[in-house]
């Protein structure tokens, strides 16, 4: 049985997991679309040197910026690290808090790659037409359009481009797909709203005093711009637009909180859509009592206790 920590930013999931690995002889996998990249630390709050050390990770700081990174790339690396773990006798430990990875693992994902020349000139025809694209998209593959929002642009051209490529829509390629793994059990850990958003302000202020100014005015160095997807990510799109000085620091800094709060909000709402997960309290529980429940769970030990 695996188990899938997942949650909003800054909950806590790091600290908790790491005991859990200990106890469980674990290795953890990441599960967050911003820790993949390489240089981009203080920003996607990564686990520090200590933290890394005490626990083997994978799939953490191995991207580079620059490349572009799909959800199948992901999956094919998770398979691919998820079996050296067990090979090990351990057990692999997956925790994050990007939904569409999860869902690559434990739903059927369509194994299509990308044609950016395709992309490009379906993005133009939208340009030059609004709603162009969507009304294909009904044609082609009408549950797809029912399901993305009409704002939706990335996804509606991800959807077309998945039929011109195969010539089938999403769900029907969904059909003859596999996930990974079938035996896995899903918590996910949750505060109180306030305490939460405390924990979301306080973090934004020690990124800060960290350097992460420092950290993006490096990545520019390096040629990484604001129009490359891993540089479209909280924390670091509002420093940019500091340092272009089109906001003040402060600014900057609570539109960083603002965002993240709005983001935690996103990725509980998106968590409760999955049946079977298990909502764990970390403001009325202790750590120790979460963990405790996880492992007991975990085994089957049935009333492994109220959390």
């Amino acid at each position: 049985m695996i188990p899938i920590i997942v949650g909003p930013t800054a909950v806590g999931k790091t600290e908790l997991v790491l005991d859990l690995a200990k106890k469980l002889n674990g290795e953890v996998i990441n599960l967050d679309s911003r820790q993949i990249y390489k240089y981009m630390n203080i920003g996607t709050a990564k686990p520090n040197v200590k933290e890394l050390r005490r626990v083997k990770h994978h799939l953490i700081d191995f991207v580079d910026p620059k490349d572009h990174y799909s959800s199948f790339e992901y999956k094919s690396d998770f398979i691919k690290v998820y079996e050296e773990i067990k090979n090990r006798d351990k057990i692999p430990i997956v925790t994050g808090g990007t939904g569409f990875y999860l869902d690559s693992l434990i739903k059927p994902l369509i194994k299509v790659g990308s044609d950016y020349g395709l992309r490009n000139y379906l993005e133009r025809i939208e340009t030059q037409e609004k709603g162009s694209l969507r009304k294909i998209l009904e044609k082609i593959d009408r549950k797809s359009f029912l399901k993305i929002h009409e704002n939706d642009l990335k996804r509606i051209v991800r959807a077309i481009e998945i039929f011109i490529l195969t010539g089938k829509n999403r769900n029907q390629l969904k059909d003859e797909s596999k996930p990974v793994f079938k035996e896995y059990k899903i918590y996910a850990l949750n505060r109180d709203r306030k305490e939460l958003h405390k924990r979301i302000n306080l973090r934004v202020e020690k990124m800060i005093e960290q350097g992460l100014v420092e950290e993006v005015q490096d990545l520019l160095n390096k040629g990484i711009n604001e129009k490359l997807n891993s540089m479209n990510s909280i924390g670091y799109k509002e420093i940019i637009e500091y340092i272009k000085g089109k906001k003040s620091l402060e600014e900057a800094k609570e539109d960083i909180k603002t965002n993240t709060r709005n983001y935690a909000r996103r990725q509980i709402i998106y968590f409760r859509k999955y049946k079977d997960i298990k909502w764990l309290d970390m403001t009325s529980n202790s750590k120790g009592k979460i963990i405790k429940f996880i492992i007991n769970d975990l085994r089957g030990i049935k009333n492994a206790g109220k959390i």
